[in-house]
């Protein structure tokens, strides 16, 4: 049994959407606003939070010390970058980088290490009132890396 009363759809041919469309162009816009204002937001925070190449570099060369210091060669050699990690074993490491007495960290320059943008991180070493200065070459190789280390000059 059917009853007969008001269709939820008519058969005639008119639309149903007979309002005015709203045009999304604001929504657009709203949104690429908000997406580069995000990414602007990013970029200008992300040395605040890992810091600059400077401080990155001047921590990389403190910790590779200290690690040479208490004799871990290990973790020492995993801070050398690719082409240190070639030449040297983990054991010859602390007879490259080591002076006498202790070293530590003073500052850090921009520098070029074989035409890739590096770091020049000063290291004072002190050992019975004699100082003595040395650079580590710092790059960055999906982090800070010792590439190298030199006398004073």
């Amino acid at each position: 049994m059917s009853t007969p009363g008001p269709f939820l759809y008519d058969e005639s041919p008119e639309t149903p959407f007979t309002g005015t469309p709203r045009s999304r162009k604001g929504l657009l816009a709203g949104i690429l606003a908000g997406t580069v204002a995000v990414a602007v937001a990013a970029v200008v925070a992300l040395p605040l939070i890992r810091g600059t190449a400077h401080e990155q570099a001047q921590e990389s060369a403190g910790v590779f010390l200290a690690a040479l210091a208490q004799g871990d060669t290990e973790t020492a050699y995993g801070l050398l970058c690719a082409d240190e990690r070639a030449r040297l074993t983990p054991d010859g490491v602390a007879a490259a980088y080591l002076r006498p007495g202790r070293g530590r960290v003073v500052d850090a320059t921009d520098a070029d290490h074989d035409g890739v943008q590096a770091e020049r991180v000063e290291v004072r070493w002190t050992a019975d009132g004699a100082p003595a200065t040395t650079y580590l070459t710092v790059v960055n190789e999906d982090g800070a890396h010792v590439c190298g280390t030199s006398a004073a000059g």
